[in-house]
């Protein structure tokens, strides 16, 4: 059996990224199909740390990551939950006089953004955080930045765009993508039922994550993105001490705790298995274990009780791809978000949806244009209505 379905956006791609966007474009008005192979927001948007911060961000980003911060102030109202969402404050902590004044830098070119950002060192800092260890010698707070539950807000966003009345079609491959000219033609398969799915649409948004290069290279979009994994790891619940997200000046371990006293923990490669399979890494753990004790002494005794990895797409800048086509009138993309999408995820949504129905939006993006990894010329985008 064959369904036949024809709409006005079709969507790749069912993480925090292509719900959205489908959430956002039935508020628009317009008629949304959304194909994910597996369940709505159990890849990368899922397996995340859960970190929502504005902070350390390129300032290239800071435009998204704020239409994203005023999304997260009423995620309730979006899409039917708070998802654990808490404004606790992100603190990215410097290990050097260097990192202090490379903190101390990023203050001060991203004024303009206001994210309110306080430097903290010597007594001050020992005061406010007398659980770090003698490894930190200050660090950054930006008392807004946050933390949410990744594995609540991710399939939210696709379960209130289903209940805005978008079409969402789980557990279901995409196996064909073709373009007439004027429209989209997709062929799926169902992988529980067995039934085909024949999608038509003059728009089609890329959110296939980490697989969504092989979109993107069929219409001639080629981008330098590798799949990679972060190594994840949960603790025992400890006693609660910490109510800020941490992070480090120039990488490493991050950790949140979250209120029945579990950390989250991360930082490091994880090990891909296969396309589709990924787990974290003995060796990367045993480090990650030490660079945490190093900074909380107090999880010197505590248990892992988890660990996991997932599939994350990386490019060479760091930056995401975001807009549309250079070859293909209609097709936008939005993936490569190098393990940091997840705060922005609602916003880049919503500039997906702006961009299927007006061919602009109001949030700067040329950074993320996919035509920097190539002169091909930039294709003129089509309109969903």
């Amino acid at each position: 059996m064959t369904q036949r379905n024809a709409t006005d956006v079709a969507i790749v791609g069912g993480g925090i990224v292509g719900s959205s966007a489908a959430l956002a474009l039935r508020r628009m008005g317009l008629g949304v199909l959304l194909l994910e192979r597996d369940l709505c927001g159990s890849r990368s948007s899922c397996i995340n740390y859960g970190g929502v911060r504005r902070q350390g961000r390129p300032l290239s980003q800071l435009p998204l990551a704020q239409r994203a911060h005023e999304m997260w102030g009423r995620l309730p109202e979006l899409i039917g939950t708070d998802g654990e969402y808490l404004r606790s404050g992100h603190f990215k902590i410097a290990r050097s006089e260097a990192d202090l004044a490379a903190l101390e830098s990023y203050r001060d070119r991203a004024r303009d953004f206001d994210l309110g950002i306080e430097i903290l060192s010597g007594a001050t800092l020992r005061v406010q955080c007398p659980w770090l260890g003698g490894k930190a010698v200050g660090g950054s707070l930006c008392a807004e930045d946050g933390q949410a539950n990744p594995r609540l807000v991710s399939p939210a966003f696709a379960m209130a765009a289903r209940r805005a009345g978008a079409v969402v079609h789980e557990r279901t491959r995409v196996d064909e993508i073709a373009h007439d000219g004027q429209r989209f033609h997709l062929r799926a398969l169902n992988l529980e039922s067995g039934n085909a799915i024949h999608v038509e649409a003059p728009v089609l948004l890329n959110c296939a994550g980490a697989w969504a290069i092989t979109i993107a290279e069929q219409f001639g979009d080629v981008v330098p993105m590798v799949s990679r994994s972060p190594a994840m790891a949960v603790t025992e619940p400890l006693p609660f001490f910490m109510q800020w997200s941490l992070g480090v000046e120039g990488g490493g371990v991050y950790c949140r705790q979250v209120a029945r006293g579990n950390l989250v923990l991360g930082g490091g490669p994880g090990r891909l298995l296969d396309a589709d399979r990924s787990r974290s890494d003995r060796d990367t753990i045993a480090l990650l274990s030490k660079q945490a004790i190093e900074l909380l002494p107090m999880l010197r005794n505590a248990h892992f009780i988890r660990t996991w990895g997932g599939t994350e797409g990386y490019l060479p800048d760091r930056q995401p791809v975001i807009g549309p086509s250079r070859t293909t009138p209609g097709l936008f993309h939005g993936f490569g978000f190098s393990g940091g999408g997840f705060q922005i995820g609602p916003a880049v949504g919503e500039v997906l949806a702006d961009l299927a129905r007006d061919g602009r939006t109001r949030t700067p993006i040329g950074a993320f244009a996919v035509d920097r990894f190539s002169s091909v010329p930039e294709a003129t985008p089509a309109l969903a209505s």
